[in-house]
């Protein structure tokens, strides 16, 4: 048993601190001692760090998930104002909150991480970066409750490549607009990944109305789909109230320079592609080669849907593409 711990720097010395996980390491499961908290095991202020082992975070979610008390919930592991770290071989379980939380940190790499949480736990996101630069995410297994991996405001230049994810939300950039003065998303690669029965498939997903933003230099290449319920999805109406129907002003984050490249699998929706761009800030330079998304229904073939939405299509198109201004290399 572990209660809320901070490893604060900055450290003096100028070798790598070297943090070994050993054995099932478990989270309070008094409300006294988590409610309302933000993180469970938190670095701070740390330049060169490595956190590894074979043991378990076990955050012992399930006395949190459906307490009313707890406004907050807290992470298993942030990551705050770090610098130059690696993450690797470790296993998170059943997170109250985020499974890991990484922020305002640069130069970042995850790699064999396991990450765990039922399917229906709320908001336990696998790996969730914000106002960050330079984050690699390699060869790394996440299952939980929402967003096997989130990117809000500021996180630029980050790569993510050879994730299976599922059960979750997906891989999401978002939401976004949320707060003035957002920084701006750019360069985002999320490759060779493998999504299954996750609720969406690769998702951009900006407020309605918005503060103004921009995401941009965006690429989903080499996806395997199976089974997913919305493949491939820009929402720029994301509405976390309700009636959300009653909601009809639009986004003012502007989105363009997205491409999805080799995307293919099963939809369990119909509709396996939906572009739901803003009235005011279209969506630009969206960019489709080679998808092919087989809807794994009865009633129909895959359909694509698109509100102002522009750009082009080459390659395969499965579903045929609903792009403003398309045009066909082949068929």
């Amino acid at each position: 048993m572990l209660y809320a711990t901070n490893f604060s720097g900055p450290c003096k010395g100028s070798s790598n601190l070297n943090f070994q996980i050993q054995g099932n390491i478990k989270a309070p499961i008094d409300p006294k001692l988590f409610c309302n908290k933000s993180f469970w095991i938190s670095f701070q202020n740390v330049n060169s760090l490595e956190i590894e082992g074979d043991g378990i975070l076990d955050g012992q979610g399930a006395y949190a998930w459906n307490n009313s008390q707890c406004n907050i919930r807290p992470s298993t592991l942030a990551l705050d104002f770090i610098e130059n770290a690696i993450v690797r071989d470790i296993h998170s379980i059943n997170s109250k909150g985020f499974q890991i939380d990484v922020f305002r940190s640069n130069n970042l790499t995850f790699s064999h991480v396991n990450i765990t949480a039922p399917g229906d736990s709320p908001n336990t996101d696998g790996i969730h970066i914000g106002f960050s630069t330079n984050i690699n995410i390699f060869d790394s297994v996440i299952g939980t409750g929402d967003d096997c991996i989130s990117m809000i405001a500021g996180s630029q230049h980050i790569n993510i490549s050879g994730v299976t994810c599922g059960p979750g939300h997906g891989i999401s950039i978002g939401s976004l607009g949320k707060l003035p003065n957002e920084e701006v998303v750019k360069d985002i690669r999320v490759r060779n990944c493998t999504l299954t029965a996750t609720q969406n498939g690769v998702r951009i997903k900006t407020r309605a109305p918005s503060d103004s933003g921009s995401a941009t230099t965006i690429s989903f290449e080499d996806i395997i789909m199976n089974d997913v319920r919305n493949p491939i999805f820009i929402d720029q109406h994301y509405c976390t109230s309700r009636p959300c129907e009653a909601i009809n002003e639009e986004s003012s984050v502007q989105i363009k320079d997205v491409t999805f490249n080799n995307i293919q699998g099963t939809s369990s929706s119909i509709v396996a592609i939906t572009l739901n761009c803003s009235a005011t800030y279209p969506c630009k330079e969206i960019k489709f080669n080679d998808i092919n998304l087989v809807y794994n229904g009865l009633d129909g073939h895959a359909i694509s849907s698109c509100d102002n939405a522009e750009g082009t299509a080459t390659g395969k198109e499965v579903p045929p593409s609903c792009l403003k201004s398309t045009s066909y290399s082949s068929a």
